[in-house]
């Protein structure tokens, strides 16, 4: 058994931040994740991260933008505290060492992202969240921290509410064990292979989603589930805001930039919802080429793409065998984020429990309600990673671990696992199932969204749950048995979806990524409102919960 006073699930950018925050504030901290660190999903933001640092700017404006951005969902009193913190936050990291571009005058250089009204984006080229994952990490490595590296994590264990750690296995062995901690944080990222296709990694499977609901703790805001405007036709590679920041266009089948159309100021830096929809309709309407419409970087000459966009440069040949300095690139609406997640405070606990904590995309504190701004993602791992980094390690030290019988806990994981592992093969695989609802989800809760589909869907969801009850597993050994991996995430996954869908029917209204055909337009007089998701008695018992305003009053979103 081994023992520690705050342990964080996950090893992206928030879990990162966290660990580092609580050590500092003198815990035995440990990070536990399923793949190696620098794999972690953060890896793959590309466009930069949010901070009003420029003399013309302030985070106050950058506040509004987010709550406008927001639809108005968001809880004003988080977003004050996210972007009153990003500047100095911004330059821990420059200090920390990522290397973020700086303009002709040697200052950091920042570019404008959808949404804002100033350029308040700082990048590294488009490859920022690696830059600060592989910083951030070498911060770990120098302060010695404990990583559990390709564990996975398949129960919390509770007492009375109180955390008492969890179980886990070593992808190695297949040995299960149990990790005793005062407080855990759960910074488990996105669960975007809940559709298919999608930008997200193959390991973003809704993990600490899963783990938190089933343990009674309450999700919010779970239909709000972003589609990215520019992904790859087909693979659903992510293309990065950045190229529109740079002044990419977006055309349609007939050459035209029909965002004029939808947002007339912001043209195709617009809220990503807005431009979602706008290019939704264009391939609806027709005027769209194989579903898809066109990026065009064309105008931006090679200097800039080769300086700035190189990894897209790159992505566009490999994936698409298109040469961005010549020709346009197919591109269409594609999930990307998950708004919603393990209701938190401003100090990542979450309600009703002692020592549960999460951080990152998979808690919902709430700073992006119905809509994310680019760049606003990276901003909130590190300032909510390192706020909840220091409440657990203060709440660590009054607290004292759990009494557990350790041979009880393991015995019933390993009931569970065992049951995969002993049943015969029959139709369904653990792939074909995902394929099944990932490809469902994508079109029947997608861009645009009615009741009979969302119903149709619902019942999907719940004969796929049936299914899976059957599905057995090909490899019978333990020793790095990614056979098994794969069928625990699907629980996760499936778990996931069902409440995207039962959240999304709740909510009677369009707000921000949530768009109903049947319910066109918001209704702030009933629906001003989080959608809380809660389990009890084995029952999915969804509430409507009150949204945080402090200075700006909602109105009309124009951009």
């Amino acid at each position: 058994m081994y023992e520690h006073d705050v342990l964080i699930v996950g090893a992206g950018l928030a879990g990162m931040r966290a660990a580092l925050a609580a050590q500092a504030a003198g815990a035995d901290v440990a990070m536990i994740t399923k793949v190696h660190p620098v794999r972690s999903h953060s890896n793959a933001a590309q466009g930069g991260i949010n901070a009003a640092l420029d003399a013309q700017d302030s985070w106050e404006e950058h506040a509004f933008d987010t709550i406008k951005g927001s639809d108005y969902l968001a809880d004003q009193d988080a977003v004050q505290v996210m972007c009153r913190e990003a500047g100095p936050e911004l330059i821990v990291l420059e200090n920390m060492g990522v290397t973020f571009n700086r303009d002709d005058s040697g200052r950091l250089g920042s570019r404008r992202f959808g949404g804002a009204t100033k350029a308040r984006t700082y990048f590294v080229a488009d490859i920022t969240g690696q830059a600060i994952l592989h910083v951030m990490y070498e911060q770990l490595v120098k302060a010695g921290m404990r990583i559990y590296e390709e564990w996975f994590v398949t129960d919390v264990v509770l007492r009375d509410r109180q955390i008492g750690g969890v179980v886990a296995m070593e992808l190695l062995t297949g040995k299960l064990e149990l990790i005793k901690a005062k407080a855990i944080i759960m910074c488990t990222g996105g669960g975007g292979r809940v559709y298919e296709p999608s930008t997200n990694a193959l390991i973003c499977t809704g993990d600490g989603h899963a783990l938190a609901y089933q343990m009674g703790a309450p999700l919010m805001d779970m239909e709000m589930v972003q589609f990215h405007p520019t992904t790859l036709k087909g693979s659903g590679v992510l293309i990065t805001e950045g190229a529109r920041g740079e002044g990419a266009y977006l055309l349609n089948s007939d050459g035209e930039r029909f965002m004029e159309k939808y947002a007339p100021s912001a043209m195709e830096l617009a809220s990503r919802d807005v431009v979602s929809r706008g290019e939704q309709t264009e391939i609806n309407e027709g005027r769209g080429v194989e579903e898809c419409v066109f990026l065009d970087l064309r105008h931006l000459g090679a200097a800039k793409i080769r300086e700035r966009l190189m990894q897209i440069q790159e992505i566009a040949l490999d994936f698409a065998s298109v040469n961005v300095l010549e020709e346009l690139l197919p591109i269409r609406p594609g999930v990307h984020y998950v708004m919603g997640g393990i209701k938190t405070d401003i100090e990542g606990a979450v309600p009703g429990f002692d020592g549960f904590y999460a951080a990152g995309e998979c808690a919902c504190v709430s700073v992006h309600g119905g809509n994310r701004l680019g760049a606003n993602s990276l901003l909130d791992t590190v300032i909510f990673g390192r706020r909840s980094g220091a409440h657990s390690a203060e709440y660590a030290k009054n607290a004292r671990h759990l009494n557990l019988n350790e041979g009880e806990i393991l015995k019933a994981t390993e009931d569970r696992i065992r049951r995969f592992v002993d049943r015969p093969q029959n139709g369904d695989t653990v792939a074909g199932l995902r394929l099944e609802l990932g490809r469902m989800m994508n079109d029947q809760v997608g861009v645009f969204r009615e009741q009979a589909a969302m119903e149709d869907a619902l019942v999907k969801v719940g004969d796929i749950k049936r299914r899976y009850e059957n599905v057995a597993i090909k490899d019978k050994g333990r020793v790095f048995n990614t056979d098994l991996i794969f069928a625990l995430e699907l629980d996760y996954i499936i778990e996931c979806a069902d409440l995207v869908v039962r959240s999304a029917i709740y909510r009677e209204e369009s707000r921000g990524a949530h768009t109903r055909l049947d319910f066109p337009n918001r209704d702030d007089a009933n629906w001003l409102k989080h959608t809380v998701a809660t389990r009890r008695d084995g029952e999915t018992v969804l509430e409507k919960g009150d949204v945080t305003i402090t200075q700006w009053e909602p109105m009309e979103r124009k951009y």
